[in-house]
């Protein structure tokens, strides 16, 4: 096996009945895996592919410390079956910044390093990955629960300080940063 080709879940292997070859592009690069169809996401990411930015948190989809982007939107790594994500982008913290930026960071990572936006860092890599989808959401007109129902629809929505913690309420975090990590987003909002 290559390195882009990935054998998955490390043991004994289930039936080939039960895994199917998936192709994913990860941070920008192609991997072929053959996934066995209860893994999820998460698992082969930190597992498989050694990108361990994600966490595991709580494991029930409830904590956001696994929110990785899928195909740009966020989603959580630890409910997403790795086999029906066949063909799809997936962009974890690691894949913020770009190779061709010189090693610099990404501007939300800048922006939570300068505001001071995280403590322990677990939950970082979610906030950050959840924050750059909310920005997306907001600016492709999708609303909220706190959105007022009178802005016109599929029109980028203005991300105020409501805005982003209702956008961002379902990413914990343990040491309680969240009005850094507010400053953070709003430093960064286009």
């Amino acid at each position: 096996m290559d390195s882009q080709q990935h054998a998955s879940a490390p043991g004994a292997a289930p039936p080939s009945e039960s895994r199917s070859e998936i192709t994913l592009r990860v941070n920008g690069t192609p991997h072929s895996l053959i996934v066995d169809h209860r893994r999820v996401l998460l698992d082969l990411l930190r597992e498989d592919l050694s990108l361990t930015g994600a966490k595991k948190g709580c494991d029930h989809g409830q904590c956001g410390a696994c929110t990785v982007l899928v195909d740009g939107r966020r989603m959580n790594g630890c409910l997403l079956l790795a086999v029906t994500l066949d063909g799809c982008e997936v962009t974890t913290v690691e894949g913020l910044a770009g190779d061709g930026d010189g090693g610099r960071l990404h501007p939300l990572q800048q922006a939570f390093l300068d505001r001071d936006a995280f403590q322990c860092g677990y939950c970082t890599p979610g906030q950050l990955c959840s924050a750059l989808g909310a920005i997306a959401e907001a600016d492709a007109g999708h609303p909220s629960h706190v959105t007022d129902p009178a802005a016109p629809s599929e029109a980028p929505m203005a991300l105020d300080r409501d805005e982003i913690r209702e956008r961002l309420s379902g990413n914990l975090c343990r040491c309680g940063a969240y009005p850094r990590i507010a400053d953070a987003v709003e430093d960064v909002i286009p």
